[in-house]
């Protein structure tokens, strides 16, 4: 290979000479970065049936189906033809199993005038797929917003052409003009992602659950490009308040991952001071949050350190916010969750719990890096804010982030407020902190019910992966979004949403919504590290009502893996198996 490329490169010596010694000198890292995102072809797994109008023009749709080796030949292959003649319609729509993020490959016969030109539209759902743009109604709500979805290509003759870069499981393709012809030989969807082996696992005697943690953990994986989005059709950016429970989510199924550390690099360093992240306050305090839970799960001392000085210019900022002993947050907006928006009393109560959090946070950071300025600072500023409490107004929300901090019960929440009505009220992204706040009032049994009950609604729906926003009250009279609502039906995607995701703009792969895989991780396997790095782990499993549980945990040091079996007797047997360098603590 080594004399291949001298041989190749010396062609170009004459007339790029520099180029030439620095392609030989340098390696490929010479040409840019290189990218750590891996390709792979994935062939469509049904045609999904539409009206006979829309698809009269086409004949051996089925082909569509066939392995494809990615090579185009003269061979007579039989293809998949489109036809506008006699006026007919030509349009397939495809779904290729799950929801993935990439592109589509088209690849071309002979049979066809040399201008084909095509119409495609990618959906998270079939409605999406379906469905127009720009429009006033629920089936045109669609954008291009953040990635081109809806966009019309010319294809080539005997040739293949990749276009397209979404979140989507389907692909639907319009054949345009009178009179045309196309053969289609085959159409791939393009998945690219990081190629990274899922280290950590969870199964346990219910499967939902099972299928749960999995969808999940690959919610959040779809999401691990360059950087770490919040979704993949939209918004494809990086969000630092959304990033949390991903956090918790990467380091509990692939351990530390790059992506972690250059997502928080960003958000720091397109953010000066006095600047808020994403311009929200919560978010600038979930950075602190997540550079604390990040370090405990991995003991990189180095990349904690090396945040110090913003973290210090960060809390005098928030010290500033203080007037008497109450948060006084601006920014562009003040947001815990979307649901709470409209709730000032809510985010003021989340704002009062996120700031005592934080300080909390700085306290144990100070502590690790032996920085006394920031651990004074924290102090202070703890000395007033745990002298006001706000109300949480019965809002699951509020009520959770004021347990989790500390500054009221627990017992005292868990039942009345936060399990009340089950699933009804929940968050695809608060919704972690609900299952925590149930965790530490005890309430295991609930939080597995409300777990099976809220993310397995969107399994029940034909989601596989998990979605930006889901009112549990409208589950009962949705469709599936795999296949065409039928007459009467209510059409989740299309039909429901607020704020930022009115209809079919609505993300249906938001890492943010990946809560149940830590949380189950934490505390069904009960694995918990103790001190930074996991050099002292806690295994103290919560079956609640299964009979089973086992899966893998990553660490720093290697796999922990774990099996826990109930006994006649409601107690628990465990099988513990841990790397060299970790000291385990159990109940026993």
């Amino acid at each position: 290979m080594k004399r291949f490329l001298t041989a190749v490169f010396a062609v170009f010596a004459a007339t790029l000479p520099h180029f030439a010694e620095n392609i030989l000198e340098k390696g490929f890292s010479y040409l840019g970065e290189v990218s750590p995102i891996a390709r792979r072809y994935i062939m469509p797994q049904h045609i999904v049936a539409m009206p006979d109008s829309l698809c009269n023009g086409i004949s051996n749709a089925a082909t569509l189906l066939a392995p494809f080796r990615g090579q185009l030949t003269i061979a007579g292959e039989a293809d998949c033809t489109l036809s506008t003649l006699n006026g007919n319609r030509a349009s397939v729509l495809l779904d290729f199993g799950r929801e993935l993020h990439g592109s589509l490959e088209i690849a071309t016969g002979m049979r066809h005038s040399k201008n084909a030109r095509v119409r495609i539209r990618l959906g998270e759902s079939v409605s999406e797929a379906m469905s127009d743009t720009g429009g006033s109604t629920p089936m045109s709500s669609a954008t291009n917003d953040h990635a081109m979805r809806d966009f019309e290509v010319e294809v080539p003759w005997l040739g293949t052409i990749e276009t397209g870069n979404s979140g989507f499981r389907f692909a639907r393709i319009d054949l345009l003009g009178e009179n045309a012809e196309l053969d289609l030989r085959a159409v791939r969807a393009v998945l690219k992602y990081r190629d990274i082996p899922y280290l950590g696992s969870f199964r346990c005697s219910d499967a939902r659950l099972d299928s749960i943690w999995a969808t999940a953990a690959y919610t959040v994986h779809l999401n691990m490009q360059d950087y770490l989005w919040d979704g993949i059709k939209r918004d494809r950016l990086v969000w630092l308040g959304d990033m949390h429970p991903e956090a918790m989510t990467i380091l509990s199924v692939f351990g530390n991952n790059e992506v972690l550390g250059k997502s928080l690099d960003l958000g720091r360093d397109t953010t000066p001071l006095p600047g808020w992240m994403n311009g929200i306050a919560a978010y600038s305090m979930w950075w602190i949050l997540i550079h604390r839970d990040l370090y405990l799960y991995t003991g990189d001392i180095a990349t904690l350190a090396a945040q110090q000085e913003y973290m210090l210019g960060l809390l005098d900022l928030l010290a500033g916010k203080i007037e008497g002993n109450s948060e006084n947050l601006d920014g562009d907006i003040r947001l815990l969750d979307w649901p709470t928006s409209r709730m000032p009393e809510a985010v003021h109560a989340g704002y009062q719990a996120l700031m005592v959090m934080s300080c909390k946070a700085a306290q144990q950071i100070g502590a690790w890096l032996g920085n006394k300025p920031m651990r004074k600072k924290a102090d202070a500023m703890l000395k007033r804010l745990e002298k006001h409490v706000p109300p949480h107004i019965g809002n699951k929300q509020a009520a959770s982030l004021l347990a989790l901090a500390g500054m009221i019960k627990p017992d005292d929440v868990g039942k009345d407020v936060i399990a009340k009505g089950g699933a009804d009220g929940f968050s695809t992204f608060y919704g972690y902190y609900m299952l925590e706040a149930l965790a530490k009032a005890g309430l295991y049994d609930d939080a597995l019910k409300i777990i099976s009950d809220y993310w397995g609604g969107m399994l029940d729906l034909g989601a596989t992966s998990f979605w930006e926003d889901f009112d549990y009250s409208l589950a009962k009279k949705a469709a599936r979004i795999d296949r065409p609502v039928p007459a009467g039906k209510f059409d989740i995607h299309a039909e429901s949403g607020d704020f930022c995701y009115k209809g079919l703009r609505h993300s249906l792969c938001h890492g943010w919504a990946s809560g149940p895989a830590p949380w189950l991780s934490r505390h069904v396997l009960g694995i918990e590290p103790l001190e930074p790095g996991f050099r002292k782990v806690a295994v103290k499993p919560h079956l609640g009502s299964l009979e089973w549980a086992e899966g893998s945990f990553p660490t720093p040091l290697g796999v922990i893996s774990v099996r826990h079996e109930k006994r006649p007797d409601g107690s628990v047997a465990s099988t513990i198996d841990a790397p060299d360098g970790i000291e385990i603590v159990t109940d026993k």
